[in-house]
């Protein structure tokens, strides 16, 4: 069995865990939720000269990290019970950004109307907007239109058994960095 933290907009390192056995994947949900980590963030990639705001410089691109803001969580509270705050608008802040930066990839086109709807309507948890883009971006990648029910495949774990679930980030380039370039050889390139 593979536990995986869950993630906004996973990274292409996650992606590749999650991929060598899917069935044998649980998305840990009952850790205590850790701050500043990629549950709730996630880095891009963008065009040279675009967006230079809170952007670094990494081996020749820009990188953007986005984060969705969560109600006040304590360091006892579970994963699965953090709430997203909508008190800014980040979700039109975030659509902009992606739209930004992938509107001249081969697929933006082609999967932007598969993502939209998740900027579009406001999700109580995170895990739940979390396991929705996920559900997306998987059916992307395996050349399968994306439901909009609740893949029950997605399962998730209340046994805490690993200490460090970050180690699986790598750089934490977004997957959509690749699924939006290669598109359905977005698997192949991972």
């Amino acid at each position: 069995m593979i536990i995986l933290p869950t993630t906004y907009l996973g990274s292409t390192d996650w992606y590749k865990q999650f991929l060598t056995c899917p069935s044998d994947v649980m998305i840990e949900a009952m850790e205590s939720f850790p701050k500043q980590t990629y549950r709730n963030r996630c880095t891009i990639t963008l065009p040279c000269n675009e967006l230079k705001v809170e952007s670094l410089k990494l081996k020749g691109k820009e990188q953007l990290t986005l984060s969705v803001p969560v109600k006040r969580a304590d360091s006892k509270q579970l994963t699965r019970d953090v709430e997203i705050s909508y008190q800014q608008r980040w979700q039109h802040q975030h659509w902009i950004t992606l739209t930004s930066a992938y509107k001249r990839t081969p697929y933006f086109d082609y999967y932007a109307d598969y993502l939209r709807p998740f900027y579009e309507k406001e999700t109580k948890y995170l895990v739940d907007l979390n396991a929705g883009l996920h559900e997306v971006i998987i059916g992307l990648m395996t050349n399968n239109r994306p439901s909009t029910n609740r893949d029950s495949s997605l399962r998730f774990t209340s046994d805490w058994m690993r200490k460090d679930l970050e180690v699986c980030f790598g750089d934490g380039r977004s997957i959509l960095d690749t699924l939006f370039e290669y598109g359905p050889e977005t698997v192949i390139q991972l």
